[in-house]
């Protein structure tokens, strides 16, 4: 963690060293620490670099502690304003790039080559976000999902917005409690949608990325797109695609507190994104038969003999939600157009 101030695993063990301990002689350290002296002397010159440590004079090289809250504030003061002095640069970059933006064609959009250069910007883009990340989901993939990706799990304690619209496909090759249940208790939004016809990243709506081709196996290039008109386009299809799709409600969402048994939850989310029942007996970690036996026995918790009436049922009881039917109002679509995971 004190990495960012030039602290080592090591430097910060001997520091720690002398907690309670007073001055030390060299050898007094060693055999408090177990180190060496090889591997000693160069963490305490670096220690007294830093103005952690202090040597004092006479014959024995010993050394004191400089309290921490002395010596630690010193230098996290210092890296705070390192910070901000790149923070000044890098702030005149941008402001430059965008006052430029647009004399040439060439700089709007960007194409990259390779799965693993395309998930490397994919994650800068994303730890460049500052308010909302907007994203369609559907295969293929960069990298495959199996967790919620890091930069989302980070930018959601941040507070930044995360709105997802899921292919139905997609559900089948995200894993449900590490990925997706991941993502909406930490505030995901999420909807799903029988088809996307791309999949797409917006951040902020001043950036985007999306795959060169939808039909390929493979992702292989991509576009990174600065703003511009089809940058636009990318957010309206964004927000087409919100207003039609149904919610994906799964244990861990707020919506679901105290509402229904998680296990149930999640067989009616599956349920209402219209999924293959098989596909939804694989998700839940059962077989296709034990599947069938728990829909009947919530069917029949339900009082419902068709999968229509249990639907009533579950939407009566607040169990799952609908989009509203109405047209959207110019304030929605304005909101959703200009919102545009990460998963690319």
């Amino acid at each position: 963690m004190l990495e960012i101030i030039g602290l080592r695993e090591i430097d910060v063990e001997v520091y720690d060293a002398f907690a309670g301990a007073g001055a030390m002689t060299v050898a007094e350290i060693r055999r408090r620490t177990g180190l060496s002296g090889q591997r000693l002397l160069p963490v305490l010159r670096v220690l007294t670099e830093k103005g952690l440590l202090t040597k004092l004079p006479g014959q024995a090289e010993a050394y004191s502690a400089v309290r921490p809250e002395v010596a630690l504030e010193a230098m996290l003061r210092q890296k705070e304003q390192e910070l901000a002095s790149a923070r000044l640069v890098a702030d005149r970059l941008r402001e430059r790039y965008r006052a430029t933006s647009g004399e040439r064609p060439v700089d709007l959009i960007e194409v990259i080559h390779g799965d693993s250069l395309i998930a490397d910007r994919a994650d800068q883009l994303l730890r460049s976000a500052e308010q909302e990340v907007a994203f369609v989901d559907k295969p293929p993939y960069a990298q495959t999902p199996s967790v919620l990706h890091p930069a989302e799990r980070d930018l959601l304690g941040r507070g930044v917005r995360f709105r997802g619209v899921y292919e139905r496909s997609a559900l089948e090759l995200h894993d449900l409690a590490s990925d997706l249940e991941a993502g909406l208790a930490l505030g995901e939004e999420a909807r799903v949608v029988t088809t996307a016809p791309l999949k797409m990243i917006v951040v902020d709506r001043r950036i985007g990325l999306v795959p060169l081709r939808s039909d390929l196996p493979e992702v292989g290039t991509a576009l990174v797109i600065h703003p511009c008109a089809l940058l636009d386009a990318l957010s309206a299809v964004f927000s087409f695609l919100w207003q039609s799709g149904l919610p994906l409600r799964l244990p861990g969402s707020a919506e679901l507190a105290d509402v229904a048994p998680s296990d149930d939850a999640r067989l009616l989310a599956l349920l209402t994104t219209g999924l293959p029942d098989r596909s939804i007996a694989k998700q839940l970690g059962m077989s296709y038969r034990t599947f069938q036996r728990r829909l009947r026995d919530l069917m029949t918790a339900l009082g419902a003999t068709t999968r229509f009436q249990a639907g009533l049922q579950v939407a009566t009881r607040g169990w799952v939600t609908l989009p509203a039917t109405q047209p959207a109002s110019e304030e929605d679509v304005s909101e959703d157009a200009g919102s545009p995971s990460p998963r690319l």
